[in-house]
C-alpha cells in the first residue's frame, strides 16, 4: 500500500495497492473490509464486511433497517451482475388513508407508513450466496466485534445524534435520557452484535421472522408476517451506455441510476472543453437537467430502464442544449444519508455497493429488539392518483441509490465508483465520470475537486425534480464558475463545502495496480489496501 502525491497538491492523496482495496466513509469499516481481504476473502466478502461494520458505526447513515443495491463485476464476464435489495411496501399499504388525512406527499419522519421492508440483510445474504468466498461468520466477525467491544463515535455520528428526539424507543444505545454522545465516546451496541450472530447461525429467518420482524410489524402494522416471508433481494439486469470510450453501468429502476448514464451519454456528445472553463460546468449541468427533469413522471418500480437511456430518447435532449445559455425547463404535468463503498480484490472482482437509511436516522423510528433504526425509503412513493410510483402494496418506491461501475471496451473492469447524496447522486457521479474518463484525472484529484449540485428552494435532498423550473446550481467554494454560469442564465448560489454534495469514493484499475481514494467530505473516510 502506498500514497501518490497529486501534481496539483491535492489534500487527498491517491492510494495505491496491488492485491486489493476498499474505500468507505469510515476508516473502521474500511479496516474491516481490508481485514477480510487479508484473510482470503474476495471483493464481495470485503464489501459485505464493510457494509456490516458501517451498520454498526454509522447508524445515522445506514444500517440493517435500510435498503441496499450492488453491482458486481467478475473477471471474465462481459457484464456485471446487479442486485436490487430495496424493500417493498407492506400488503396493508393504503394511499387513500394518507390522502384522507390531508397528506399530499408521503410523511417524511415519525410515520411508520413511510417504512418499507428493509432489504439490507437480504442483500448481504443474497450477495454472499452468489459471490462470497469466506464463511458468513468470518465476513461479519469484524462488525460483531465493533458492536460488542465498542467503537469511538465519529464527529458525524455525534452531530447526527444531537438532532434526534429526546427519546427514541429502541435507540437507547445512542440516545440516553439526559445524555448525548460526543465525538470520541465509546459506543457499544450489544443488541446488534447478537442480531448479527443470529443471522450467521440461522440465516434470514433469524432477522425477518425473529425479533426484528416482530418489532417491525409492531412499528408498521401494514407489514404482515407473510410479507416478511418474501425475500427482498433479487438479481436484476444492469443498465449500460457507452460514454468516453467506456461502458458505464448502473442498476435499473426503481433506482434513479439511469440518470447517471443518461447524463453521461448526453455529455459525451458535447464539446466540454477543460474543467477550468465555466463552459465545462454549464454543459454538465445542462446534461444533468436534460436527463432528469421528468424523473417524477417516469421513474417507478418496473420502469423500462433501457428505454430511459436509449439514444432515441437522449439525442433530442442533447440537441436541445445551448452551449451559451441555460435552458428554462417547465415542470411536468403534475438530507440524504447513505453510505457508498467499493472494493476490488486481487483477482480483480469489483463491487460497487450502496446502502441507506434514506434520511439521517431514517424515519426516527427504531426496533428495540435489535436496537436498529428504520429507514424512510417510502418517501419515494407518490400520493398522486394514477402516478406510476403510487404508494401501493408490494411495490418498491423510487430509490435515489445509484452505484456505478466502468468497463473497458473488452468488458474488463476499469473503475468502481459512486456516492451518497440523495437526488444529487447522479450529478456527482457524472462529474466523477467526466473527470476520470474525459480529463484523465486521478482519484485523489477527482474527489478533492469542488462540485456543483442541483437543488430547489426549501428542498430536503429528495425533491430536486419536483419543480424543474426552479432549479438552482449550488457551487462549493473554489470552482470559479459562478459568474460564467450566472451569465449563461443559471440561478447560482454558493454553498458550504460538503453541503449536499455527497461522500464519493472511487477505485480505478491502473495497469498492474489499484488506485483509489475516499472523499474528504466524509471526514473519517479512508481507502485501504493490500
Amino acid at each position: 500500500m502506498s500514497d501518490t502525491n497529486e501534481r496539483r497538491g491535492d489534500p487527498v492523496r491517491t492510494r495505491t495497492a496491488a492485491r486489493g482495496m476498499v474505500c468507505s466513509v469510515d476508516h473502521l469499516a474500511t479496516g474491516a473490509g481490508v481485514r477480510v481481504l487479508a484473510s482470503g476473502g474476495n471483493a464481495a466478502d470485503a464489501a459485505i464486511a464493510t457494509s456490516a461494520a458501517l451498520a454498526v458505526t454509522a447508524q445515522h447513515m445506514c444500517g440493517m433497517g435500510g435498503d441496499l443495491w450492488a453491482l458486481v463485476h467478475t473477471p471474465g464476464d462481459e457484464a456485471p451482475t446487479a442486485l436490487n435489495a430495496s424493500g417493498r411496501a407492506g400488503s396493508g399499504a393504503d394511499a387513500d388513508e394518507l390522502r384522507a388525512e390531508g397528506h399530499t406527499v408521503m410523511p417524511f419522519r415519525l410515520d411508520s407508513r413511510s417504512v418499507t421492508i428493509p432489504g439490507c440483510v437480504d442483500g448481504w445474504l443474497t450477495l454472499h450466496e452468489r459471490h462470497g468466498r469466506l464463511p458468513l461468520g468470518d465476513v461479519l466477525a469484524p462488525a460483531i466485534e465493533l458492536a460488542e467491544h465498542g467503537f469511538p463515535a465519529s464527529p458525524l455520528l455525534a452531530a447526527a445524534v444531537a438532532g434526534l428526539p429526546d427519546e427514541v424507543p429502541g435507540g437507547e444505545d445512542l440516545v440516553e435520557p439526559g445524555r448525548r454522545i460526543v465525538s470520541g465516546d465509546i459506543v457499544r451496541r450489544p443488541r446488534q452484535a447478537q442480531a448479527l450472530r443470529d443471522v450467521v447461525e440461522r440465516g434470514r429467518s433469524a432477522w425477518y421472522l425473529g425479533g426484528f420482524g416482530d418489532g417491525l410489524r409492531r412499528v408498521n402494522p401494514q407489514i404482515s408476517a407473510a410479507d416478511l416471508d418474501v425475500v427482498q433481494a433479487e438479481w436484476v439486469d444492469p443498465l449500460m451506455v457507452e460514454a468516453w470510450g467506456h461502458g458505464v453501468w448502473t442498476v435499473p429502476p426503481n433506482s434513479q441510476g439511469y440518470l447517471s448514464l443518461a447524463a453521461a451519454r448526453i455529455a459525451d456528445g458535447l464539446d466540454l472543453g477543460g474543467v477550468d472553463d465555466d463552459r465545462w460546468a454549464h454543459l454538465l449541468v445542462e446534461s444533468a437537467k436534460q436527463a432528469g427533469f421528468d424523473r417524477p413522471e417516469v421513474l417507478a418500480d418496473g420502469a423500462d430502464g433501457h428505454a430511459l437511456v436509449s439514444d432515441t430518447r437522449l439525442d433530442p435532449r442533447r440537441a436541445a442544449i445551448d452551449p451559451d445559455r441555460a435552458l428554462e425547463l417547465a415542470a411536468p404535468a403534475h438530507d440524504g444519508d447513505t453510505i457508498y463503498l467499493c472494493a476490488v480484490d486481487g483477482d480483480r472482482m469489483g463491487v460497487s455497493l450502496i446502502q441507506s437509511n434514506a434520511a439521517g436516522f431514517g424515519s426516527h423510528l427504531a426496533v428495540g429488539e435489535a436496537g436498529v433504526f428504520l429507514h424512510n425509503r417510502g418517501i419515494g412513493f407518490s400520493l398522486v392518483p394514477g402516478s406510476p410510483a403510487a404508494f401501493t402494496a408490494g411495490r418498491r418506491p423510487p430509490s435515489t441509490l445509484a452505484p456505478a461501475l466502468v468497463t473497458h471496451r473488452d468488458g474488463s473492469l476499469r473503475t468502481v465508483l459512486g456516492t451518497m447524496g440523495g437526488d444529487a447522486q447522479p450529478q456527482v457521479v457524472l462529474q466523477m465520470l467526466a473527470r476520470l474518463l474525459d480529463l484523465g484525472q486521478s482519484p485523489g484529484a477527482i474527489l478533492t475537486a469542488p462540485r456543483w449540485t442541483l437543488t430547489v428552494p426549501e428542498a430536503h435532498g429528495f425533491d430536486t425534480w419536483s419543480d424543474p423550473a426552479s432549479l438552482t446550481v449550488a457551487l462549493e467554494p473554489g470552482t470559479g464558475w459562478h459568474d460564467g454560469l450566472a451569465r449563461r442564465g443559471h440561478r447560482v448560489v454558493e454553498t458550504r463545502w460538503g453541503d449536499g454534495s455527497g461522500h464519493a469514493h472511487l477505485i480505478d484499475l491502473v495497469g498492474d495496480h489499484l488506485a483509489g481514494a475516499a472523499d474528504p467530505r466524509s471526514i473519517i473516510g479512508s481507502a485501504g489496501g493490500l
